[in-house]
């Protein structure tokens, strides 16, 4: 998808982060824009950032398939196409396996897979209806690459969203659709997902345990010397250009992949490359 001016983009979780660095720089591009959160007074402040094109903010929770159906009809209604698709909205849970509770569960897989699921259910038919070029991007993460310690919740819907994500891709390249997917897979970029707390559902909410405490700080350390979200961003905008299925931010996880691969054929437990 080469050109990105009058087109349409829909970026979810865009209230801060690599989805508002996302939609300043489609803005950038000459793109109309629906950004969605949960967050009023973020959204607010990246539609203002966003600049004096044309954009459109909806408060939705993205692991609501009612709410994201909703966000589907307003941005086709709106705007009567859309051409991007950013599933992007994501919440961060760590600590170990066996303390993460239910509800922790509940909380991660929600967003951060169902936010995915929920998005290809309201948009994907439509946009291949209209029978133009489109592409779709999913945040996924590095930790849907490498299971890490201290991530389980994280790493398990991470890893979903990437199987979806690639599920999406061989389906439509098998029937010949126009659309493309990035599975976007960052590791460390200056978000604020360390703090995801903030915008968890008070029926979601649990006692924080001493090895969540640890998972946070550990990700506090990584995050502080990441990436830009801008820098991001404009990767993202290169992937869309080259049709770009994988896109990981930071070289060194190529080889931690091949690394990875050589260790399981063996039968071994692959070691971790180094979190940039």
């Amino acid at each position: 998808m080469r050109e990105l001016s009058g087109k349409v983009a829909v970026v979810t979780g865009a209230a801060s982060g690599i989805g508002r660095a996302m939609a300043v720089r489609f803005a950038a591009e000459g793109m109309s824009l629906m950004l969605a959160d949960v967050d009023p007074g973020g959204l607010a402040e990246t539609a203002a950032m966003a600049g004096e094109g044309r954009v459109l903010t909806q408060i939705t929770d993205v692991s609501d398939a009612s709410a994201v159906q909703h966000l589907a009809a307003r941005s086709f209604g709106e705007f009567g196409a859309v051409h991007v698709l950013c599933n992007n909205a994501g919440v961060f849970q760590g600590g170990h396996m066996w303390t993460r509770t239910p509800e922790d569960f509940a909380w991660t897989l929600g967003v951060n897979l169902w936010g995915v699921l929920h998005g290809v259910n309201a948009f994907v038919r439509r946009m291949i209806e209209q029978d133009t070029e489109g592409h779709i991007v999913n945040t996924v993460s590095v930790a849907g690459l490498f299971a890490a310690p201290y991530m389980a919740g994280y790493s398990v819907s991470k890893h979903a969203a990437f199987a979806a994500s690639l599920s999406l891709a061989q389906d439509l390249a098998l029937t010949g659709a126009k659309l493309r997917v990035t599975a976007l897979c960052p590791g460390a970029v200056r978000t604020g997902i360390n703090r995801s707390e903030r915008v968890r559902p008070a029926d979601l909410m649990v006692g924080r345990t001493r090895d969540d405490y640890d998972a946070q700080g550990i990700i506090d350390a990584v995050l502080e010397n990441g990436l830009a979200p801008e820098d991001v961003a404009g990767m993202v905008v290169r992937a869309i250009h080259e049709e770009r299925f994988l896109l990981l931010t930071h070289p060194g996880y190529a080889k931690g992949l091949r690394d990875q691969v050589d260790a399981l054929l063996a039968g071994g437990l692959p070691q971790l490359p180094d979190y940039e």
